[in-house]
């Protein structure tokens, strides 16, 4: 996993991972280069990358390299970063909670109050 976040650290390589995604099926390499404004041989190197880390997977049609999101890749990464959100969650939820207990605190002391100051 450690090469996967290595290789999506970078702008470009998570670029070409959204394209391919969104992509239909296989994209050449010529076809995702087209979206860079870098050298063909740069694009290139982040697609060696990518495939190196597990993110893409690599098929040969003649001369032609064809690309596509390998998703077991992708997954690993993805419950990484998923327990992070988990965590974040439970934290929101009890600090929701904590906030919660706080007001019907506040409530209740401000409710004894008007009890007290009333004259009946």
């Amino acid at each position: 996993m450690d090469a996967a976040l290595k290789a999506i650290a970078e702008p470009r390589r998570r670029e070409i991972l959204r394209i391919v995604a969104e992509g239909e099926g296989e994209m050449a390499a010529g076809e995702i280069a087209a979206h860079f404004d870098i050298s063909g041989p740069a694009v290139s190197q982040h697609l060696a990358i990518l495939k190196d880390a597990g993110l893409l997977a690599e098929r040969r049609d003649g001369t032609r390299r064809l690309y596509s999101v390998r998703e077991e890749g992708l997954d690993e990464v993805r419950q990484f970063l998923d327990s992070f959100w988990d965590v974040g969650l439970l934290r929101l939820k009890h600090a929701a909670e904590w906030q919660q207990r706080k007001n019907d605190q506040q409530k209740k002391t401000a409710t004894k109050g008007d009890k007290r100051g009333r004259r009946t």
